[in-house]
């Protein structure tokens, strides 16, 4: 069966503000300071198992330009642009159509663009188990992260320990963010995993889940495809997304679905979400600090400094994140790094438009 990935590339990365824009997200953003962007990263890392013409890219339309410009090897056709978001479930399910017109079936990756990926030999041996274990029967398989911390940022996945197909483990359950108390629990029970977002399968078998539990969404999915490469492929994607009901995939198929499995991974995974990450990314220096740019800095510890083209000079600070670029300049506490999001927002409601 040929191996084919979707790849999720339409998010806005505000976390990133101010070098992530709309007009340029995180994904297509070079952040591990080694020249490739986020999203060819996410290309390069499963080059091993799917060839490029049977990668699809799942993104905004505003964005189609910049997977060409960065991804020149993936097909125009298999740049899959969603007129409007609607959460996972719509957009895993308008890839498989497009796999099942173009194959008949096949087997499925789906991951997201902006994540890191430590080991890749490790990760792609993951890969290899879940395709394995997606193709008995109908299986769906998702890929959880073994904890390192008591994380309140992600979702976490309950398995059975005992109970297994090869090398994956029947999820129990999914279960939302928690708090600090609860995921300490979650940690000393070792039956919980974080949830990568990252999933196996056959794209018949997510359809036909899709089929059950979002008829209402696979009815329009159909509709899709009746249409690819057809005169009319455009105004009927734009109407079915119009009309379609916002879901995740979690919530609409898996946490419905028995044959479901998780494998867990300890591949030195990172879902790069907000500026922190940069210091797991990246060399610290001898007071660690992450610098890069046009900076001097005295006395300045533990703290991410991005500069432009103008001198960044700091003096005695300590844990800040601090980025410049050519119209925006972010001063931010570490510990306050997840409200970067609120600059955006008030942005939007102030209507400064040119700073989004």
């Amino acid at each position: 069966m040929k191996n084919t990935a979707l790849i999720l590339a339409g998010g806005k990365g505000e976390r990133f503000w101010p070098r992530s824009r709309k007009n340029c997200p995180k994904q297509f953003l070079c952040l591990t300071g080694d020249g490739r962007t986020m999203i060819q990263h996410t290309v390069d890392r499963i080059s091993e198992l799917v060839d490029p013409e049977d990668i699809f890219i799942a993104t905004n339309k505003s964005y189609k330009a910049l997977v060409k410009e960065q991804l020149p090897q993936i097909p125009e056709e298999n740049i899959l642009c969603e007129p409007v978001g609607r959460n996972t479930a719509p957009g895993i399910g308008f890839g498989a159509v497009h796999i099942r017109k173009k194959y008949g079936d096949a087997m499925m990756m789906v991951l997201p663009s902006d994540h890191l990926i430590k080991y890749r030999g490790m990760f792609l041996g993951v890969l290899q188990s879940a395709m394995k274990v997606a193709d008995e029967g109908n299986n769906l398989v998702t890929i959880g992260i073994t904890p390192t911390a008591p994380e309140t940022g992600y979702g976490y996945i309950r398995f059975s320990p005992h109970d297994m197909c090869q090398s994956a483990f029947k999820v129990d359950s999914f279960v939302e963010k928690p708090d600090v108390a609860t995921a300490k629990k979650y940690l000393e029970t070792e039956e919980y995993l974080w949830n990568s977002g990252m999933f196996v399968w056959k794209a018949s078998t997510i359809l036909d889940s899709i089929q059950e539990h979002l008829p209402e969404i696979y009815d329009r999915l159909c509709k899709i495809e009746a249409a690819i490469g057809t005169a009319d492929e455009e105004s009927i994607i734009n109407a079915a997304f119009d009309s379609m009901p916002s879901e995740s995939i979690d919530y609409g198929v898996l946490e419905k679905e028995d044959s479901i499995f998780v494998i867990p991974g300890t591949f030195g995974w990172d879902d790069v979400g907000s500026w922190l990450s940069v210091a797991r990314m990246r060399a610290l220096n001898d007071s660690g600090n992450v610098v890069s740019g046009n900076v001097m800095t005295v006395n300045v510890k533990n703290s991410i400094i991005e500069g432009a083209e103008k001198l960044i000079a700091a003096v005695g600070v300590e844990d800040l994140i601090i980025v410049d670029t050519k119209d925006a300049t972010l001063i931010c506490d570490k510990s306050s790094a997840a409200d970067i999001k609120k600059i955006v927002e008030n942005l939007k409601i102030c209507n400064r438009e040119e700073y989004l």
